[in-house]
């Protein structure tokens, strides 16, 4: 067994941010001279994925049309995806598989060593978005995610915060922590910047909290929100004073963030936020709900917020907007501590988390992972 992956199967959606996550690592790890089978699950990418994936030399995108667990209709289905993945990982004849999806891990037989990224779960966001007892229909999908944790020879989360929150919910070591990362976009800020406010993200989740925004936007703050407001199961969310933009590919979004001089955010439920990255590297002020999370992240560069506070949210938002020589300082601030999220850390990190399980796979248990207290990135 090599001590680094030669051909690697790695899952993703196209619905959020595991899609930019996945591609970003997919295309470090493609012109490092490595193979990566990068398998879609649930709704098929939207052209503009397509073609960022084939822009990618090398890079092998399989649109697999089977569900994501989240969106199962029972566990049968999410056990049938998994009995299938795993026939594409022989197929493939793949020596390690990153699971993005790590419910998936649980029955699929995989061959291989299996590396489980924590980037979201339903009962960690009901916890933080509702409280009290999850629905009926959760308690399934919480059940078939932990029996996929158990199988995963390690896991991963992008921050110490939702580690932790993993860790307490399903009674297990904490994650590694590898922090995400992104490439930042250069030579995209304009001579002046107009006076927007821009959010982004799926404005459909309850997570995100975009009601608070848009009742700031109520308040006379001009406020942009892009991403779709209807869930891939046809829930809707509805701006009354925001504008929305809807979906908007990768460039366009950076246009956005290179045009507005504060971002913000009020995410009750936020294991990372990709999104927030992007716009500190952009140079926006950061203004963000203080939760764990961004607590972690962003403390010292990014002003915070009481999620359910929308007047005070609508008066620091007029503030910054009103005093621009504070807006750049403030996203000054923001674009430093962006450089703690580069590329290269995340990327390395990830490889690390590759290389122990490659090298303790053949000496441990399946169910025996590398220690979860250490942050790797």
């Amino acid at each position: 067994m090599p001590m680094t992956p030669t051909h690697l199967l790695m899952t993703t959606d196209s619905v959020g941010g595991v899609w930019t996550y996945a591609l970003d690592l997919a295309r470090e790890l493609v012109e490092s001279g490595m193979r990566v089978s990068l398998a879609v699950l649930g709704p098929s990418p939207q052209p503009d994925q397509v073609d960022a994936a084939q822009a990618v030399p090398g890079l092998e995108l399989i649109n697999t049309s089977l569900p994501l667990d989240w969106m199962a209709d029972g566990p049968d289905i999410v056990r049938h995806s998994a009995v299938a993945l795993g026939a594409l990982a022989r197929r493939l004849k793949v020596d390690l598989i990153h699971l993005n999806s790590p419910a998936l891990a649980a029955g699929a037989g995989f061959p291989v060593p299996v590396v489980g990224v924590c980037h979201s779960c339903l009962a960690t966001w009901w916890a933080a978005t509702h409280g009290g007892a999850m629905p009926e229909d959760f308690q399934w999908r919480t059940e078939a995610l932990a029996r996929g944790y158990a199988a995963c020879d390690a896991l991963v989360a992008p921050s110490a915060a939702f580690a932790a929150a993993t860790a307490a919910v399903y009674r297990l070591p904490a994650p590694v922590v590898v922090h995400n990362g992104r490439r930042p976009v250069h030579g995209a800020a304009p001579i002046r910047r107009d006076r927007t406010v821009f959010t982004g993200g799926r404005l459909w989740d309850d997570g995100k909290n975009v009601a608070a925004l848009d009742a700031a936007a109520g308040l006379g703050v001009p406020l942009v929100a892009a991403g779709p407001l209807a869930s891939p199961s046809g829930e809707r969310r509805t701006l009354v004073h925001a504008r929305g933009l809807g979906r908007l590919d990768a460039a366009s979004v950076a246009g956005w963030l290179a045009r507005s001089p504060v971002f913000a955010s009020m995410a009750l439920y936020e294991p990372f936020g990709l999104t927030v990255l992007e716009a500190a590297q952009a140079g926006c002020a950061l203004v963000l709900s203080d939760i764990p999370t961004f607590r972690e992240l962003w403390d010292g560069a990014a002003l915070f917020v009481d999620p359910a506070d929308s007047p005070a949210l609508a008066a620091t938002l007029r503030r910054l907007l009103d005093n621009p020589a504070e807006a750049e300082s403030r996203g000054d601030a923001a674009r430093r501590r962006a450089e703690h999220y580069g590329l290269e850390p995340f990327v390395d990190g990830m490889r690390a988390i590759y290389r122990t399980v490659l090298s303790t796979h053949t000496a441990e248990p399946a169910l025996s992972r590398p220690a979860r207290n250490e942050t790797v990135a």
